[in-house]
């Protein structure tokens, strides 16, 4: 029987091996860490957010800063739908949450790990971890996979090892060309007055802009202890990773807490004038923003919170409005967003068949998951990738 050998028990790998026909192969998972799935099992705060619930490739392509023209055949072939259903099909209910992002109905993330666990008993799929490759060598027809427990003699190898820059050289020694690494999904570091004393206030929907980057995003914001988060920063550390990157994280941004024009600010501010002219403006409800946020605002305007809304001056008014509305920032660095990393970087796309996710250069070995230049924002996306991928390399191994 053909041996494949899959390197990385992450969440492609464990697709591709859950769909492979074991009459015809031999499978062996090698895996350097002590357990396998560890992404599946910190996604969603553990309850692992599987997948999207959007079902046109032609819009889930948006989500990915990288990789989106290239994803859209995969997509074709197999997308959120398809996956909802594989589960479905072995007894693990999916739900869809308000924002489309889709958890196992156990909220969960051991259901998900359990099914793969399961699927690859019944396959007698062999799970080698502590298991680190050090070296590929092409010999003839086959690959041997050089690693500290031994050699390993593969027919064909599926290469899933997430984006650590040593699982990157092993390919690159193989003549893979790499695109340089950088960090995405990140948060901003900012010291700031108005940000100060308020972690955990969050914004329904904030602008955000990179005037260098002549680049905007919207969506919800959280103020945190290091500055500022939520899915608009996230969305925009993605698609500016390799920019904010040769910037060394360091620029400007310019933030709209309240998501409306600064015209259409300052007639909200002018009518709720009008009809309360008595109120204290520190106690006025003008905008969608918490009292405590509001108060901030004041006090960094240098506006007094016992002053009547009728007393308000222009300038007073105009200097509340830029900071809610025009508020600039200096961030001065990134922090991981929790433990779900990602990068964008990885193997150079041009040198992958999308038909199959095999390798342009090397016969009989195939590429998947994050190792790949391919990233996307957070909701599910990135695993939805790696659940195509790799159900588009088995449906190729099993039709030889």
């Amino acid at each position: 029987m053909k041996q494949i050998i899959i390197i990385g028990g992450g969440a492609a790998g464990f697709f591709c091996a859950s769909n492979l026909d074991e009459k015809k192969y031999t499978i062996t998972i090698l895996e350097q860490n002590s357990d396998v799935l560890q992404k599946v099992k910190i996604s969603g705060g553990g309850r692992c957010n599987v997948t999207h619930a959007c079902f046109d490739p032609r819009e889930l392509v948006q989500f990915y800063p990288r990789g989106n023209k290239e994803l859209l055949s995969v997509f074709t072939k197999f997308q959120p739908g398809d996956t909802m259903e594989w589960f479905d099909q072995r007894n693990v209910p999916l739900k869809i949450e308000n924002d489309n992002r889709t958890f196992p109905e156990s909220n969960s993330s051991q259901t998900i790990i359990n099914t793969f666990l399961n699927e690859t008993q019944k396959k007698n799929v062999t799970v080698q971890t502590r298991c680190t490759v050090k070296e590929i060598e092409k010999q003839d027809e086959k690959y041997i996979v050089k690693t500290n427990s031994g050699d390993f003699e593969a027919d064909y190898i599926v290469y899933t090892t997430g984006s650590s820059p040593k699982s990157l050289k092993i390919v690159e020694n193989l003549g893979h060309k790499i695109v340089d690494l950088v960090p995405s999904l990140f948060t901003f570091n900012i010291k700031d007055e108005l940000l100060k004393d308020l972690p955990g206030t969050s914004f329904e929907n904030a602008g955000i802009s990179i005037p260098k980057l002549k680049t905007e995003e919207s969506g919800p914001l959280l103020i945190t202890h290091w500055g500022l988060s939520g899915p608009a920063v996230l969305k925009i550390s993605a698609w500016e990773a390799i920019s904010l990157a040769k910037l060394k994280y360091n620029f400007e941004i310019e933030v709209n807490f309240v998501s409306v024009e600064i015209d259409e600010a300052e007639e909200m501010f002018q009518n709720f004038k009008q009809s309360n002219p008595k109120k204290t403006i520190g106690q006025s409800k003008i905008f969608d923003i918490t009292n405590r946020f509001w108060q901030k605002i004041l006090e960094i305007s240098k506006v007094d919170l016992n002053k009547q809304v009728a007393n308000i001056s222009g300038k007073e008014m105009q200097k509340v409005l830029e900071n809610l509305c025009k508020k600039k920032f200096q961030v001065t660095g990134k922090s991981t967003f929790k433990d779900e990393f990602v990068t964008a970087g990885g193997i150079d796309l041009k040198e992958i068949n999308f038909k199959n996710m095999s390798s342009k250069l090397l016969p009989n070995f195939y590429i998947a998951g994050e190792v790949l230049n391919i990233d996307a924002v957070t909701g599910g996306f990135n695993f939805q990738a790696c659940w195509s991928e790799g159900w588009l390399i088995a449906q190729d191994l099993n039709s030889l």
